[in-house]
Protein backbone atom coordinates (compact mmCIF):
# COMPACT_ATOMS: atom_id res chain seq x y z
CA UNK A 1 0.00 0.00 0.00
CA UNK A 2 1.73 3.76 -1.34
CA UNK A 3 1.93 6.09 1.55
CA UNK A 4 -0.74 8.10 0.59
CA UNK A 5 -2.75 5.45 0.80
CA UNK A 6 -1.46 4.59 4.47
CA UNK A 7 -2.75 8.19 4.89
CA UNK A 8 -5.87 8.11 3.62
CA UNK A 9 -7.01 4.76 5.51
CA UNK A 10 -5.25 6.53 8.83
CA UNK A 11 -7.81 7.16 11.96
CA UNK A 12 -7.97 10.60 12.75
CA UNK A 13 -6.56 11.84 15.91
CA UNK A 14 -7.74 15.06 18.20
CA UNK A 15 -4.35 16.71 19.01
CA UNK A 16 -3.87 17.06 22.58
CA UNK A 17 -4.32 20.23 24.18
CA UNK A 18 -0.82 21.92 24.76
CA UNK A 19 0.05 23.21 28.08
CA UNK A 20 1.00 26.84 29.11
CA UNK A 21 4.51 27.22 30.98
CA UNK A 22 3.17 28.05 33.66
CA UNK A 23 -0.07 26.56 35.61
CA UNK A 24 -0.53 24.16 33.69
CA UNK A 25 -3.42 25.19 31.89
CA UNK A 26 -3.76 24.82 28.18
CA UNK A 27 -2.38 27.70 26.14
CA UNK A 28 -4.52 29.18 23.30
CA UNK A 29 -1.25 28.90 20.76
CA UNK A 30 -2.33 29.43 16.89
CA UNK A 31 -2.42 25.90 15.25
CA UNK A 32 0.20 24.99 13.18
CA UNK A 33 0.35 22.58 10.49
CA UNK A 34 1.83 19.76 12.71
CA UNK A 35 -2.16 20.18 14.21
CA UNK A 36 -3.61 19.88 11.21
CA UNK A 37 -1.69 16.63 10.21
CA UNK A 38 -2.58 15.28 13.18
CA UNK A 39 -6.55 15.87 13.51
CA UNK A 40 -6.18 14.44 9.33
CA UNK A 41 -4.13 11.88 9.98
CA UNK A 42 -1.39 12.53 7.55
CA UNK A 43 1.99 13.69 7.08
CA UNK A 44 2.97 17.39 7.81
CA UNK A 45 4.02 17.72 3.87
CA UNK A 46 0.82 16.10 2.56
CA UNK A 47 -0.97 19.07 4.60
CA UNK A 48 1.98 21.64 2.75
CA UNK A 49 0.65 20.39 -0.41
CA UNK A 50 -2.81 19.99 0.03
CA UNK A 51 -2.62 24.12 1.16
CA UNK A 52 -0.31 25.15 -1.05
CA UNK A 53 -0.75 23.12 -4.62
CA UNK A 54 -4.65 21.92 -4.86
CA UNK A 55 -4.74 18.84 -6.98
CA UNK A 56 -1.53 17.18 -6.28
CA UNK A 57 -2.96 14.84 -3.70
CA UNK A 58 -5.45 12.15 -3.40
CA UNK A 59 -9.16 14.27 -3.60
CA UNK A 60 -10.29 12.43 -0.58
CA UNK A 61 -7.06 13.16 1.58
CA UNK A 62 -7.39 16.64 0.44
CA UNK A 63 -10.84 17.13 1.14
CA UNK A 64 -10.41 15.73 4.51
CA UNK A 65 -7.10 18.35 5.25
CA UNK A 66 -9.26 20.82 4.27
CA UNK A 67 -11.73 20.14 6.67
CA UNK A 68 -9.04 19.47 10.00
CA UNK A 69 -7.80 22.89 8.74
CA UNK A 70 -11.23 24.56 8.89
CA UNK A 71 -12.22 22.63 12.88
CA UNK A 72 -8.61 24.16 14.13
CA UNK A 73 -9.13 27.70 12.39
CA UNK A 74 -5.91 26.89 11.13
CA UNK A 75 -4.65 29.90 8.16
CA UNK A 76 -1.65 28.57 6.15
CA UNK A 77 1.20 31.72 6.48
CA UNK A 78 1.88 33.47 2.94
CA UNK A 79 5.55 33.50 3.76
CA UNK A 80 5.57 30.26 5.07
CA UNK A 81 4.12 29.29 1.27
CA UNK A 82 6.37 31.97 -0.66
CA UNK A 83 9.36 29.62 0.76
CA UNK A 84 9.11 26.61 -1.52
CA UNK A 85 7.22 29.12 -4.66
CA UNK A 86 9.03 32.34 -4.32
CA UNK A 87 5.41 33.86 -4.20
CA UNK A 88 3.79 35.50 -1.09
CA UNK A 89 -0.06 35.94 -3.28
CA UNK A 90 0.61 39.71 -2.75
CA UNK A 91 0.98 42.68 -4.68
CA UNK A 92 1.95 46.42 -2.61
CA UNK A 93 -0.04 49.28 -4.22
CA UNK A 94 1.80 52.36 -3.72
CA UNK A 95 -0.08 55.80 -3.46
CA UNK A 96 0.66 59.03 -3.19
CA UNK A 97 -2.31 60.84 -1.06
CA UNK A 98 -4.82 57.69 0.24
CA UNK A 99 -6.59 60.48 1.47
CA UNK A 100 -8.03 61.84 -1.50
CA UNK A 101 -11.32 60.44 -3.19
CA UNK A 102 -9.59 60.34 -6.60
CA UNK A 103 -7.46 57.06 -5.04
CA UNK A 104 -10.36 55.43 -3.58
CA UNK A 105 -11.55 54.26 -7.71
CA UNK A 106 -8.18 52.80 -7.78
CA UNK A 107 -7.99 50.91 -5.20
CA UNK A 108 -12.07 49.30 -5.61
CA UNK A 109 -10.60 48.12 -8.86
CA UNK A 110 -7.51 47.00 -7.89
CA UNK A 111 -9.16 44.98 -5.20
CA UNK A 112 -11.65 43.40 -7.27
CA UNK A 113 -9.05 42.41 -9.89
CA UNK A 114 -6.31 41.33 -7.07
CA UNK A 115 -9.15 39.12 -5.37
CA UNK A 116 -9.96 37.36 -8.66
CA UNK A 117 -6.55 35.53 -8.77
CA UNK A 118 -6.48 34.51 -5.17
CA UNK A 119 -3.94 37.94 -4.29
CA UNK A 120 -4.26 40.24 -1.63
CA UNK A 121 -3.68 44.10 -2.31
CA UNK A 122 -1.10 45.41 0.75
CA UNK A 123 -1.23 49.57 0.52
CA UNK A 124 1.17 52.16 1.38
CA UNK A 125 1.18 55.79 1.12
CA UNK A 126 3.81 58.03 0.22
CA UNK A 127 2.33 61.52 1.48
CA UNK A 128 3.05 63.34 -2.10
CA UNK A 129 6.28 62.80 -0.89
CA UNK A 130 9.24 61.68 -3.30
CA UNK A 131 12.08 60.69 -0.84
CA UNK A 132 8.94 58.90 1.43
CA UNK A 133 8.05 57.05 -1.67
CA UNK A 134 11.42 55.66 -2.31
CA UNK A 135 12.10 54.57 1.05
CA UNK A 136 8.59 52.78 1.58
CA UNK A 137 9.05 51.38 -1.92
CA UNK A 138 11.82 50.02 -1.29
CA UNK A 139 10.45 48.56 2.18
CA UNK A 140 7.87 46.80 0.97
CA UNK A 141 9.00 45.34 -2.39
CA UNK A 142 10.98 42.38 -1.09
CA UNK A 143 7.89 41.17 0.58
CA UNK A 144 5.24 41.27 -2.46
CA UNK A 145 5.52 39.65 -5.72
CA UNK A 146 4.84 42.55 -7.96
CA UNK A 147 4.62 46.41 -7.11
CA UNK A 148 2.09 49.19 -8.37
CA UNK A 149 3.03 52.86 -8.30
CA UNK A 150 -0.20 55.20 -8.31
CA UNK A 151 0.21 58.80 -8.82
CA UNK A 152 3.90 58.12 -8.74
CA UNK A 153 6.53 61.29 -7.42
CA UNK A 154 9.56 59.09 -8.15
CA UNK A 155 12.02 60.54 -11.08
CA UNK A 156 12.22 57.85 -14.34
CA UNK A 157 15.77 56.44 -12.95
CA UNK A 158 14.20 55.57 -9.79
CA UNK A 159 11.38 54.04 -11.00
CA UNK A 160 13.41 51.62 -13.71
CA UNK A 161 15.82 50.36 -11.15
CA UNK A 162 12.29 49.48 -8.95
CA UNK A 163 11.55 47.35 -12.32
CA UNK A 164 14.80 45.73 -12.12
CA UNK A 165 14.48 44.13 -8.58
CA UNK A 166 10.17 43.11 -8.88
CA UNK A 167 7.48 43.70 -11.28
CA UNK A 168 6.39 46.51 -11.41
CA UNK A 169 3.32 48.64 -13.31
CA UNK A 170 2.43 52.30 -13.45
CA UNK A 171 -0.64 54.14 -13.35
CA UNK A 172 -0.79 57.91 -14.96
CA UNK A 173 2.54 57.89 -15.70
CA UNK A 174 4.90 56.68 -18.85
CA UNK A 175 8.56 55.70 -18.22
CA UNK A 176 10.80 54.18 -21.00
CA UNK A 177 10.64 50.23 -20.30
CA UNK A 178 8.45 50.36 -17.58
CA UNK A 179 4.36 48.83 -18.12
CA UNK A 180 2.18 51.65 -17.59
CA UNK A 181 -1.96 52.39 -17.50
CA UNK A 182 -2.27 55.59 -18.95
CA UNK A 183 -5.47 57.39 -19.37
CA UNK A 184 -5.90 59.12 -23.25
CA UNK A 185 -6.91 63.01 -22.06
CA UNK A 186 -7.41 64.55 -25.00
CA UNK A 187 -11.00 63.39 -25.40
CA UNK A 188 -12.14 64.52 -22.18
CA UNK A 189 -10.03 67.99 -23.09
CA UNK A 190 -11.36 68.28 -26.35
CA UNK A 191 -15.06 67.83 -24.79
CA UNK A 192 -14.13 70.71 -22.27
CA UNK A 193 -12.57 73.08 -24.58
CA UNK A 194 -15.85 72.70 -27.28
CA UNK A 195 -18.33 73.16 -24.24
CA UNK A 196 -16.19 76.18 -23.19
CA UNK A 197 -16.06 77.74 -26.31
CA UNK A 198 -20.12 77.31 -27.09
CA UNK A 199 -20.64 79.24 -23.87
CA UNK A 200 -17.98 82.11 -25.27
CA UNK A 201 -15.30 81.25 -23.38
CA UNK A 202 -11.61 82.35 -25.11
CA UNK A 203 -9.51 82.87 -22.46
CA UNK A 204 -8.99 79.72 -19.98
CA UNK A 205 -6.49 79.28 -17.02
CA UNK A 206 -5.17 75.99 -15.86
CA UNK A 207 -4.67 75.28 -12.19
CA UNK A 208 -1.29 73.10 -12.49
CA UNK A 209 -0.67 70.39 -9.84
CA UNK A 210 2.80 69.76 -8.39
CA UNK A 211 5.98 70.57 -10.71
CA UNK A 212 6.99 66.80 -10.39
CA UNK A 213 3.67 65.28 -11.19
CA UNK A 214 3.71 63.71 -14.97
CA UNK A 215 0.25 63.36 -15.30
CA UNK A 216 0.04 67.29 -14.50
CA UNK A 217 2.30 68.58 -17.39
CA UNK A 218 0.47 65.65 -19.30
CA UNK A 219 -2.90 67.70 -19.19
CA UNK A 220 -1.27 71.03 -19.67
CA UNK A 221 0.43 69.93 -22.71
CA UNK A 222 -2.96 68.50 -24.17
CA UNK A 223 -4.78 71.32 -23.11
CA UNK A 224 -2.38 74.34 -24.23
CA UNK A 225 -2.12 72.52 -27.80
CA UNK A 226 -5.69 72.41 -28.33
CA UNK A 227 -6.99 75.60 -26.82
CA UNK A 228 -4.45 77.59 -29.24
CA UNK A 229 -5.74 75.64 -32.12
CA UNK A 230 -9.22 76.59 -31.54
CA UNK A 231 -7.94 80.47 -31.33
CA UNK A 232 -8.12 80.03 -27.32
CA UNK A 233 -5.79 82.18 -24.94
CA UNK A 234 -4.80 79.95 -21.83
CA UNK A 235 -2.32 80.53 -19.14
CA UNK A 236 -1.01 78.15 -16.10
CA UNK A 237 -1.32 78.98 -12.90
CA UNK A 238 0.86 76.67 -10.54
CA UNK A 239 2.54 74.26 -9.35
CA UNK A 240 0.03 73.75 -6.60
CA UNK A 241 -0.47 71.24 -3.89
CA UNK A 242 -3.12 68.91 -5.23
CA UNK A 243 -5.54 69.46 -2.23
CA UNK A 244 -8.65 72.02 -1.68
CA UNK A 245 -5.79 74.35 0.30
CA UNK A 246 -4.23 74.35 -2.70
CA UNK A 247 -7.67 75.47 -4.86
CA UNK A 248 -8.63 77.69 -2.34
CA UNK A 249 -4.90 79.54 -2.82
CA UNK A 250 -5.16 79.74 -5.96
CA UNK A 251 -8.31 82.77 -6.34
CA UNK A 252 -6.46 85.71 -6.23
CA UNK A 253 -4.25 84.64 -9.20
CA UNK A 254 -7.56 83.55 -11.02
CA UNK A 255 -8.88 86.77 -10.44
CA UNK A 256 -5.78 88.60 -11.61
CA UNK A 257 -5.49 86.54 -14.41
CA UNK A 258 -8.74 88.22 -16.48
CA UNK A 259 -9.63 84.94 -17.67
CA UNK A 260 -13.56 83.78 -17.94
CA UNK A 261 -12.70 79.60 -17.53
CA UNK A 262 -10.79 77.92 -15.65
CA UNK A 263 -9.39 74.11 -15.58
CA UNK A 264 -7.76 72.56 -12.61
CA UNK A 265 -5.55 69.76 -12.17
CA UNK A 266 -7.97 68.02 -10.72
CA UNK A 267 -11.22 68.08 -8.47
CA UNK A 268 -9.75 68.44 -4.83
CA UNK A 269 -8.58 72.11 -6.52
CA UNK A 270 -11.22 73.13 -8.23
CA UNK A 271 -13.85 72.34 -5.01
CA UNK A 272 -11.34 74.18 -3.10
CA UNK A 273 -11.45 77.31 -5.47
CA UNK A 274 -15.00 77.03 -5.93
CA UNK A 275 -14.96 77.16 -1.76
CA UNK A 276 -12.38 79.95 -1.78
CA UNK A 277 -14.95 81.95 -4.27
CA UNK A 278 -18.05 81.32 -2.14
CA UNK A 279 -16.49 82.52 1.11
CA UNK A 280 -15.46 86.16 -0.96
CA UNK A 281 -18.75 86.14 -2.46
CA UNK A 282 -17.76 85.09 -5.97
CA UNK A 283 -20.62 83.74 -7.84
CA UNK A 284 -19.88 81.02 -10.07
CA UNK A 285 -20.08 80.58 -12.77
CA UNK A 286 -20.49 84.01 -13.16
CA UNK A 287 -17.31 85.18 -12.56
CA UNK A 288 -15.51 82.55 -13.58
CA UNK A 289 -16.92 78.88 -15.19
CA UNK A 290 -15.07 75.88 -13.69
CA UNK A 291 -14.00 72.49 -15.01
CA UNK A 292 -12.09 69.95 -12.61
CA UNK A 293 -10.60 66.41 -13.63
CA UNK A 294 -11.41 62.76 -12.04
CA UNK A 295 -14.56 63.17 -11.20
CA UNK A 296 -13.97 62.08 -7.86
CA UNK A 297 -16.88 60.88 -5.32
CA UNK A 298 -18.64 63.87 -3.98
CA UNK A 299 -17.82 65.82 -7.24
CA UNK A 300 -21.66 66.64 -7.59
CA UNK A 301 -22.13 67.42 -4.40
CA UNK A 302 -21.05 70.86 -4.18
CA UNK A 303 -22.87 74.19 -5.26
CA UNK A 304 -22.93 74.21 -8.22
CA UNK A 305 -22.32 70.85 -8.69
CA UNK A 306 -18.66 70.69 -10.52
CA UNK A 307 -18.47 69.92 -14.48
CA UNK A 308 -15.15 67.58 -14.56
CA UNK A 309 -13.50 65.70 -17.20
CA UNK A 310 -14.08 61.83 -15.80
CA UNK A 311 -11.21 59.23 -15.77
CA UNK A 312 -12.28 55.41 -14.86
CA UNK A 313 -10.68 55.02 -12.20
CA UNK A 314 -11.44 51.32 -11.11
CA UNK A 315 -10.77 50.48 -14.69
CA UNK A 316 -7.40 51.79 -14.03
CA UNK A 317 -6.78 50.03 -11.16
CA UNK A 318 -7.79 46.75 -12.52
CA UNK A 319 -5.74 46.91 -15.68
CA UNK A 320 -2.81 47.89 -13.52
CA UNK A 321 -3.39 44.53 -11.57
CA UNK A 322 -3.93 42.49 -14.16
CA UNK A 323 -0.25 43.60 -15.90
CA UNK A 324 1.25 43.12 -12.64
CA UNK A 325 0.10 39.38 -12.35
CA UNK A 326 1.05 38.81 -15.98
CA UNK A 327 4.73 39.91 -15.18
CA UNK A 328 4.45 37.96 -12.40
CA UNK A 329 3.53 35.09 -14.15
CA UNK A 330 5.85 35.56 -16.81
CA UNK A 331 2.66 35.64 -19.11
CA UNK A 332 3.64 39.38 -20.70
CA UNK A 333 6.37 39.59 -23.19
CA UNK A 334 7.83 43.12 -24.34
CA UNK A 335 5.71 43.59 -26.96
CA UNK A 336 2.25 42.92 -25.72
CA UNK A 337 3.53 45.52 -22.65
CA UNK A 338 3.77 48.18 -25.48
CA UNK A 339 0.55 47.24 -27.01
CA UNK A 340 -1.08 47.65 -23.41
CA UNK A 341 0.97 50.87 -23.04
CA UNK A 342 -0.49 51.99 -26.07
CA UNK A 343 -3.82 50.99 -25.46
CA UNK A 344 -5.24 54.36 -22.94
CA UNK A 345 -8.38 54.73 -21.05
CA UNK A 346 -10.48 57.07 -22.53
CA UNK A 347 -11.55 60.16 -20.59
CA UNK A 348 -15.14 62.36 -21.35
CA UNK A 349 -16.63 65.15 -19.99
CA UNK A 350 -19.10 65.62 -17.70
CA UNK A 351 -21.11 68.64 -17.66
CA UNK A 352 -23.14 70.21 -14.60
CA UNK A 353 -23.96 73.19 -13.62
CA UNK A 354 -20.34 74.84 -12.25
CA UNK A 355 -20.03 76.28 -15.84
CA UNK A 356 -21.99 78.44 -17.87
CA UNK A 357 -22.08 81.62 -21.05
CA UNK A 358 -19.14 83.67 -20.37
CA UNK A 359 -19.32 87.17 -18.17
CA UNK A 360 -19.11 89.94 -20.72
Amino acid sequence: MSSESVEEHATNVVPKARTAARGGRPAKTAPTIYDVAELAGVNPSTVSRALSQPGRINIKTEERIHAAAKTLNYRLNPMARALPTGRTSTLGLLLADITNPMIFGIVRGAEHAAAEQGYTLVIAESQESGEREASTAQRIQPSVDGLILGTTRLSDTQIQELATNKPLVLINRDVEGVASVLPDVNPGIDGALAHLESLGHHSIAYLSGPANSWMSGTRWASLLERAVARGMNVVEIGPGVPTLDGGRAALTRVLASGVTAVVAYNDLMAIGLLQAAGDEGISVPDRFSLVGFDDIFGSDFTTPALTTIRTPLARAGARAVRHALALVSGTADESSTAADNDEKIETELVIRQSTGPAAS
